[in-house]
């Protein structure tokens, strides 16, 4: 007997870094649980995500935005514009260090980049687009374990992990900002998966990890405020 598919409560879903990875793993498993994606690429070159969407037929849509550009974060909020979504999750992130490279060894140019898209990226994402989600929807962004200050007991990824640091104090600002909101907040930590920039050494697969992670996201609508959780819904400490 074939396993009965979860129903999530979040209908309409807007994935921003959508195109392969987490994202289009995100994608798929909202989709599966019928829901209606719109999922974002960067560039026009054809993606996971695109042969996904073939698939799917008019359960998905597809829309670019590199949110390294506020022009095209602008552009993309302006063609939402008029719909709502359940839940907003910003998936999009990058990495150009090596795991065990310290953080003097990468490049100013590689460092700018990567805290340009980890952090300052997807919060000007969340800034223009939070306006689309439900008065009572989820705002979530994809952090990581290895954004825990207190967690770091063994280095490695030093200058990701201060990527993520700096995007979960960005979000706690702008949760305090936004303390009278009755949407969910969430800074989402999936485990270290085997993706593109997980890497073959990674820990999970991404059925491993996606999965539990939407069951946790799910769980959490309705639940104003900010939260740093796990794929299976603990709490990370700061």
């Amino acid at each position: 007997m074939t396993a009965e598919i979860r129903q999530t409560v979040n209908r309409s879903v807007l994935i921003v870094g959508a195109s392969r990875g987490l994202g289009e793993a995100i994608v798929e498993e909202y989709v599966a649980r019928g829901a209606h994606a719109v999922g974002t690429v960067r560039g026009e070159t054809a993606t996971p995500l695109h042969e996904f969407a073939a698939r799917a037929g008019d359960s998905v849509e597809i829309e670019q935005v590199d949110i390294d550009h506020p022009d095209q974060i602008d552009s993309l909020a302006a063609r939402l514009a008029g719909r709502q979504f359940d839940l907003l999750f910003v998936v999009a992130g990058i990495s150009l260090a090596p795991m065990e490279d310290i953080a003097v060894q990468i490049s100013t140019q590689d460092f700018s980049r990567m805290m340009v898209t980890n952090a300052l990226g997807v919060m000007r994402a969340v800034e223009a687009l939070h306006g689309l989600v439900s008065p009572t929807g989820t705002i979530a962004v994809m952090s990581s374990g290895q954004g825990s200050i207190s967690d770091n007991t063994q280095a490695g990824f030093e200058v990701y992990r201060a990527t993520k640091s700096a995007l979960n104090q960005l979000m706690r600002s702008y949760a305090v900002r936004h303390a009278e909101d009755a949407r969910a907040i969430l800074l989402m930590a999936p485990g270290w998966v085997k993706t593109t920039l997980g890497g073959p050494q990674a820990r999970l697969e991404i059925s491993d990890s996606i999965p539990p992670l939407v069951d946790t996201v799910d769980a959490q609508r309705g639940i104003p405020g900010l939260q740093y959780l796990d794929r299976n819904g603990a709490t990370i400490p700061w």
